[in-house]
C-alpha cells in the first residue's frame, strides 16, 4: 500500500504522522470518504468542495485543492483495485498539547483501502444519544468521530449496520455515517440541514435526482414510515428492512427501489456530477 503523507507518496510502513499532530491529540481535523471504481473517484469535486467548507467551519486554512487532487490521483494510481474507499484527511498539523493550534501548517494524508459492494437492504437501530444541531461542529465532517464509534458498536451488538440519531429537539437527524430518508404516503422525505445532519454528497444527489423533500420529521416517524433507506458514499442508496424491532416487509419498497435504480443509472453516466 502506498499512502500520501504531507507532500509525498510513502510505503505503508513509512506512512507516519507526528504524535503532536492536532488531528490526533484533539481531533482537530476533517476528512472525506470517496468511492472509487476501477481507479476512478466518484463525485470528487463535490467532496473537495465540502472539504473546503468543513475547513472553514473549523477555522483551518483552505486546503490546496490542486494538491489534494494530485494526491488522490497518485494514491489511486499506486494502489489499483476494483472498488475502493479513498480517505482524505486534513488536520491542524503540528501543535502544542492542548487546544491551541501551532503555526506549522495543516497536515494532509490520502489513503485508499479496498471496499465491497453493500447489501441491498440492512438493519438499523436508534440510539439514546443526540446530535447537537446548534453545536460548533454541526454539519461538519470532522475527525472528532468518537460518538459515532460508540453508536456504531451498539448497532453491531444488535445485529445492525447503522445507528440513527435524533437531534436535541427530538427530530430525526442522521446516522453515524449516513443520511436517512423516509417514505410517507408515497412521498420521499429527508431531514433538512438545519436538523444538524451532514450535507451528504449522496444525500444531495438523491434529493436532486429522486425529488426528495427536505422536511422536519419527528423521531417517531420511523415507527410508521412506509419505507426507509440510508445513503452514503459507500452505501449509495441502501434500503432498511428492520428498525430496532420493527420489520418493514417488502423491502426495498417501490419508492426506494426507484431511487436505487435512478441513482445507479445517473451515477454510472456521470462520475463527477
Amino acid at each position: 500500500m502506498r499512502i500520501w503523507v504531507n507532500g509525498a507518496l510513502r510505503d505503508e510502513a513509512d506512512a507516519r504522522v507526528s504524535v503532536f499532530d492536532h488531528g490526533l491529540t484533539v481531533g482537530d481535523g476533517i476528512f472525506e470518504t470517496v468511492k472509487t471504481t476501477a481507479g476512478r473517484p466518484f463525485a470528487l469535486t463535490r467532496h473537495l468542495d465540502r472539504l473546503t467548507r468543513s475547513a472553514r467551519g473549523l477555522g483551518l486554512p483552505d486546503p490546496d485543492l490542486d494538491e489534494v487532487r494530485r494526491a488522490c490521483a497518485a494514491v489511486i494510481d499506486a494502489n489499483p483495485m476494483e472498488l475502493g474507499r479513498l480517505r482524505i484527511t486534513y488536520t491542524g498539523g503540528l501543535s502544542p498539547l492542548g487546544s491551541d493550534r501551532g503555526n506549522d501548517g495543516a497536515g494532509l494524508v490520502v489513503a485508499l483501502g479496498k471496499s465491497t459492494r453493500r447489501h441491498d437492504t440492512t438493519a438499523v437501530i436508534t440510539v439514546p444519544w443526540t446530535r447537537n444541531e446548534r453545536g460548533a461542529l454541526a454539519g461538519l465532517k470532522t475527525t472528532s468521530y468518537a460518538e459515532n464509534v460508540v453508536a456504531l458498536a451498539r448497532a453491531h451488538e444488535q445485529g445492525a449496520s447503522e445507528a440513527l440519531f435524533a437531534n436535541t429537539v427530538g427530530q430525526l437527524c442522521e446516522g453515524t455515517g449516513t443520511n436517512v430518508f423516509v417514505v410517507l404516503d408515497g412521498r420521499l422525505h429527508t431531514p433538512p440541514l438545519a436538523s444538524g445532519c451532514l450535507a451528504g454528497i449522496t444525500r444531495a444527489l438523491v434529493v436532486e435526482w429522486a425529488g426528495a423533500h427536505e422536511t422536519e420529521l419527528p423521531m417517531d416517524v420511523l415507527e410508521h414510515a412506509d419505507e426507509v433507506f440510508v445513503t452514503s458514499s459507500l452505501r449509495d442508496v441502501q434500503a432498511v428492512h428492520r428498525i430496532d424491532g420493527r420489520e418493514l416487509p417488502g423491502t426495498p419498497g417501490p419508492v426506494t427501489a426507484k431511487a436505487m435504480r435512478v441513482f445507479d443509472e445517473r451515477a454510472g453516466n456521470d462520475l463527477d456530477p
